[in-house]
């Protein structure tokens, strides 16, 4: 093979390598979605999951939800994360990432093996609210206007606060 050949080559090579960016990078997926199978090894809370990958650990937060704060002792934070563990702890699912955060959580939409998504999932079981300063998606809102309905889960209490309002009084607090 002639030089130039093999040069272009390389160089097409190496272009072609760092259009990938491995999960447990921590480099933004530029407007790409990654999608990968791993192993649930830890819940942090109903919205937060560590998942074991080609040996790394990589944390997920759940896309679209927002689950009651375990830490502050939010009303149904315990129960979210049981709720979530009782879906995917130990097993193997699917991650469909979509961009990592500032926390460098790879934001993403998990599927557990009885293929059922767990963003939708916890939405149904009452144990989170849609999302909406990051999702519009339409789904996700009817399904928490289903269980609000329904009075499923955290919907039983006559005055749940949502996350982001609880996390808000928590810092204020702190100060």
């Amino acid at each position: 093979m002639q030089v130039g050949k093999v040069s272009l080559l390389v160089l097409l090579l190496l272009t072609l390598q760092s259009c990938f960016i491995q999960p447990g990078e921590s480099k933004p997926l530029n407007n790409s979605h990654l999608s990968f199978t791993a192993k649930v090894i830890r819940i942090m809370d109903g919205d937060t999951m560590e998942v074991l990958y080609q040996n790394q650990p990589i944390k997920i937060r759940l896309a679209h939800i927002d689950c009651p704060e375990k830490r502050g002792h939010q009303p149904f934070g315990t129960k979210a994360k049981q709720a979530l563990s009782d879906l995917c702890f130990g097993r193997m699912v699917t991650v469909q990432g979509q961009k990592y955060d500032r926390y460098k959580r790879l934001i993403a939409v998990v599927i557990n093996d009885k293929k059922q998504v767990l963003n939708q999932e916890m939405l149904k079981l009452g144990m989170a609210w849609h999302f909406k300063k990051y999702s519009s998606d339409p789904l996700y809102a009817q399904l928490e206007i289903n269980a609000r309905k329904n009075k499923v889960g955290l919907w039983q209490e006559a005055n749940a606060v949502a996350p982001w309002e609880w996390r808000k009084t928590k810092h204020s607090l702190a100060k």
